[in-house]
């Protein structure tokens, strides 16, 4: 319950504290809350992965079982996404202390609230829960985008919030469907009843998921129902950019347990429902993400077109449907989005000490060929500022993360993963690789390089343009945050052998899901509640 209970807690209590002259409590608050939810979440993903009695972790609110009551499943991959988003929670609250907090009213309660619903979104077990949460998070979500205020925020703001209306109505519309064929909403109860549904209710069963996975590839970013993604998260303020970093991947998170757990190989007539249109999305998503990487003439939105690039891969890795790809992919997606995360951080302190405009005019002077300052200089050279090499440093330490270049987390994820396509023979002995295996190598090498390309060009612009720029004024817990987040790149690398194991076990649960209904359904009377 921690992880739900504590924000909403926290929230609340800050609302009760409302005002300038109370602004220091509640900032204090947040951080505690948030450093204690990233310690809970420590805890849980140590007792997820040390269980070897059962898959997941029941928690059934009111002592009421599964199917008739509300439970919290706790496995690896809710764990997982758990400590991850305390881990980017942490670093944006500690980022937003430097100014951004100040910008506006109720940020942190509204971030707190945010917590919850994503905490909530992992953590259910039911369908109709997660509509709560998904909603909680969203009406945070629209808050914190306009927290700031500004034109293009506000603009950006109004249009997240008419797509995300759309999503909530299709989720609504999905979840009835559904449940008018089922009799049910609980996640394993669904698992257990879909392989059993007549024929002639099971096009309407597919229609009603069909139009459920629709809400959450919205969400998650996927092409063609990712024009809104760019402009929002570029638009908004540095810190909340950085955690909405996760939000895309609630979206993933859902797609690809859902899919797994409703239409795996034990799911009838309906097994691998909607697996090749993951895949053709998710290849579709990189090479848009990629296009827009190359097109980015400003920072901020390179790293809102990077994210459709880190939603897609896993996309489309799940559309695979093989245990080893999706491990990679998991793997993948915890580098990815540090990266991604610390790079929204870095983006508002490199472009502080540059005039408005300044990417405008690099692309000005490269298209008409006319010179720099740097060229008509006589001088031999000019000394490298020291807050200059540390932000310089920590951009090519985001890059090689997000590009997925040797020899940060970001390559070995890739690696990972391509091995695995590249190997199906380790699963299904004499297999051959699929043409869908090659497109996915080719369009993952394609989107690194464009990445790449797309981040040095940046680097140039931002750093050796330029010398006469301004040096920014960096405070220390404006460069923690970044610096920590890239820590945590390396810790992955470092550990890559302990953290894949961890991967493959989740992707093993994941295609397993006999385990995680045999969990959370009731074998014999009524269930105890009590403690994880």
């Amino acid at each position: 319950m921690a992880p739900v209970a504590l924000p909403l807690l926290a929230g609340a209590g800050m609302l009760l504290l409302s005002g300038e002259r109370h602004r220091n409590i509640t900032a204090a608050i947040n951080v505690a809350a948030t450093f204690t939810l990233t310690c809970a979440a420590i805890a849980l993903l140590t007792i997820s992965d040390a269980s070897q009695t059962s898959m997941s972790q029941v928690y059934s609110l009111g002592n009421w079982p599964a199917p008739i009551g509300i439970v919290l499943v706790l496995d690896r991959l809710s764990a997982l996404m758990l400590l991850l988003t305390s881990v980017l929670a942490l670093a944006a609250v500690v980022f937003s202390l430097a100014r951004w907090h100040r910008a506006g009213a109720h940020f942190h309660p509204l971030f707190q609230f945010l917590l919850m619903g994503l905490n909530g979104a992992f953590l259910t077990g039911d369908l109709f829960n997660l509509f709560v949460f998904f909603e909680l998070l969203l009406a945070a979500s629209y808050g914190l985008l306009l927290h700031g205020s500004g034109l293009a925020r506000v603009k950006a703001g109004l249009h997240y919030i008419a797509v995300n209306l759309v999503a909530s109505l299709l989720f609504l519309i999905g979840v009835s469907l559904i449940y008018g064929v089922t009799g049910t909403l609980n996640m394993a109860d669904l698992a257990a009843r879909i392989p059993t549904i007549a024929a002639e209710s099971r096009g309407l069963l597919e229609a009603g998921a069909g139009i459920l996975a629709m809400a959450f590839l919205l969400k998650a970013g996927m092409w063609p129902l990712c024009f809104w993604l760019p402009t929002a998260y570029a638009a908004a303020s540095p810190p909340v950019a950085s955690i909405f970093a996760i939000m895309t991947k609630v979206g993933v998170y859902i797609v690809l347990r859902l899919s797994l757990l409703f239409f795996g190989d034990g799911a009838g007539a309906s097994a691998g429902f909607g697996s090749s249109w993951l895949l053709l999305g998710g290849l579709a998503t990189i090479i848009f993400g990629a296009i827009g990487t190359l097109a980015s003439q400003d920072t901020a939105r390179l790293a809102a077109f990077s994210v459709l690039v880190s939603s897609g891969t896993v996309l489309a890795a799940a559309g695979m449907g093989q245990v080893g790809v999706t491990g990679g992919a998991l793997f993948y997606l915890v580098s990815s989005t540090l990266g991604i995360s610390a790079f929204f951080l870095l983006v508002e302190l490199i472009e502080r000490g540059r005039e408005p405009g300044a990417d405008m005019i690099a692309v000005t002077r490269e298209a008409y060929g006319e010179e720099d300052d740097a060229d008509k200089a006589d001088e031999g050279g000019m000394a490298v500022v020291a807050t200059m090499g540390l932000l310089g440093v920590a951009f090519i330490g985001c890059a090689l993360v997000i590009a997925g270049l040797p020899p940060l987390s970001g390559f070995i994820a890739k690696f990972a993963l391509l091995t695995a396509v590249l190997h199906p023979s380790k699963i299904h002995p004499g297999g051959a690789v699929p043409v869908s295996g090659w497109v996915l190598l080719m369009v993952l090498i394609l989107s690194g390089f464009t990445t790449l390309v797309a981040m040095t060009r940046a680097g140039i612009r931002s750093f050796w343009a330029s010398p006469d720029r301004i040096v920014p004024r960096v405070r220390v817990i404006e460069m923690a945050p970044v610096i920590f987040l890239l820590i945590m790149c390396v810790a992955q690398t470092v550990q890559a052998g302990p953290v894949l194991r961890f991967m493959q076990a989740t992707a093993q649960s994941l295609h397993a899901p006999g385990g995680y209904i045999r969990d959370v359904l009731p074998t014999s009377g009524h269930r105890q509640a009590g403690g994880i």
